[in-house]
């Protein structure tokens, strides 16, 4: 038997699984059945909070196609919430491991006992086109042209501790996601495919944003793509470095710090059932 808690942070929603040790052997099968909307729980992705011997914790994302992300923002606004809602922890500042971004500084806003905001230090955003990665070999890959069936659009390539691509369009809240998404997340210029954010800078401190996530597909929210979207707004010169973005299931703050040069991301997280299998 298996104890659950179904999470999610702005409409990006997870299983959450604590109390074990390590992933269990048959993780990629449990993520694909887990996570199917019609025969499973349904998820965007499976998330685990293991011991750490680097940090408070440790956390592993399986996605919803059985692979395994390097890091997610809104899966660690969730893990940070669980954390601390269940008493695993009584600080209000932790560091949660992850494999792709290394030990991460999270700060809580508590009220009533539970955790309503997690500010999150995601660290230093990635530029260099090769440790992206991408088959760009320049320091910094903006606005960069790729064709997709005749079609050419404008990335720049960031790496939050895991890969995307930001892709400026006229109105991305009503663009073809469906369509270009799984094209551009899996072209040859993305070794190990990507996550793709269309984007629309509407202020000086605001975009708009849709995302196709690697190994998820269309998700209501991502916290890296988020973080992404403004370090590439700032490398273009169309925001400020702290500007809010919108996606399909809320808003996220984010700040990109000129003194450390680190991103810090912050949004809500929230329960929504429990349950075992």
């Amino acid at each position: 038997m298996m104890n659950f808690t179904k999470m999610h942070g702005l409409g990006n929603d997870f299983i959450v699984i604590a109390g074990e040790r390590e992933l269990p052997v048959n993780v990629a099968e449990l993520a694909v059945n887990k996570c199917n909307r019609y025969f499973g729980i349904g998820a965007d992705g499976l998330v685990f909070i293991l011991p750490s011997d680097v940090a408070d914790f440790r956390m592993r994302i399986i996605n919803s196609d059985g692979s395994e992300a390097e890091q997610c923002g809104n899966a660690i606004r969730c893990a940070a919430k669980y954390i601390y809602d269940n008493g695993l922890t009584d600080k209000d500042e932790l560091t949660i491991e992850t494999i792709g971004a290394g030990a991460q500084a999270v700060q809580l806003q508590v009220s009533d006992g539970k955790v309503r905001q997690v500010r999150v230090d995601m660290g230093e955003p990635i530029l260099n086109g090769l440790q992206v990665p991408t088959t760009v070999d320049a320091e910094r890959v903006v606005e960069h042209p790729i064709e997709v069936d005749g079609r050419e659009f404008r990335f720049t390539a960031v790496s939050m501790g895991n890969p995307h691509c930001v892709i400026y369009v006229d109105d991305a809240a009503n663009f073809d996601l469906a369509t270009w998404g799984p094209k551009l997340e899996t072209h040859p210029m993305f070794p190990r495919k990507i996550n793709v954010e269309f984007a629309t800078v509407t202020s000086r401190q605001h975009a708009e944003m849709r995302v196709w996530e690697r190994g998820a597909g269309p998700t209501l929210a991502c916290g890296t793509g988020a973080c992404a979207t403004v370090v590439s707004t700032v490398l273009s010169g169309l925001t400020d470095r702290t500007a809010v973005v919108t996606l399909k299931g809320g808003d996220l703050t984010i700040e990109w710090n000129e003194a450390d040069n680190h991103v810090y991301m912050t949004g809500p997280a929230a329960e929504v059932f429990r349950g075992e299998w």
